[in-house]
């Protein structure tokens, strides 16, 4: 696999001492990997408003379909693969699980993120009254700790022992 070979690489060429003091190789890996997925995401979604929809309204025919939502709709499919690919092959390189159910759980996790999302957006902002952008600013840090737990310990863990098969 070259590229997650060759992309590893270049993260870790920046895990210097002063990030290896204070954050473990695998966190760190997800961190880049999350924040170059968030950044591809931006682009897509700037590609694809502007040329694709054109910043023009869908209409469905049973519904219309604003054009920031439509491509929002667009773009989610493939950075939901990138983003799967990113974490499978360079943040959680050593599980054993198979493909499928990899990304059957990571389905799910992304399900959960946006459920996450949704909540606490309307907890915090709707139930405790807090402004939106610090809201989301909270929500966000929730959100990527729930991320990187679900996928450590679900998505992409490791297998028992005795199922290994190395």
């Amino acid at each position: 696999m070259r590229a997650a070979e060759f992309i590893t690489e270049i993260i870790d060429a920046f895990y210097i001492a002063p990030i290896r003091a204070a954050v473990p190789r695998q966190l760190y890996r997800y961190g880049v990997c999350g924040a170059a997925n968030m950044v591809l995401d931006s682009i897509w979604y700037f590609l694809i408003y502007h040329f694709v929809i054109c910043k023009r309204f869908i209409d469905l025919g049973f519904v219309v379909v604003s054009p920031h939502i439509a491509s929002l709709v667009l773009v989610f499919p493939i950075t939901f693969f990138t983003g799967f690919w990113l974490n499978r092959n360079v943040a959680f390189r050593s599980s054993g699980v198979r493909t499928r159910t990899q990304m059957a759980r990571y389905a799910l996790t992304v399900a959960g993120s946006i459920a996450l999302n949704y909540v606490c957006m309307k907890l915090f902002v709707e139930t405790f009254g807090f402004w939106a952008t610090p809201s989301k600013t909270l929500t966000t840090v929730i959100t990527a700790a729930y991320s990187f737990l679900a996928a450590k310990y679900f998505t992409f863990r490791k297998r028992p022992a005795e199922h290994d098969t190395d």
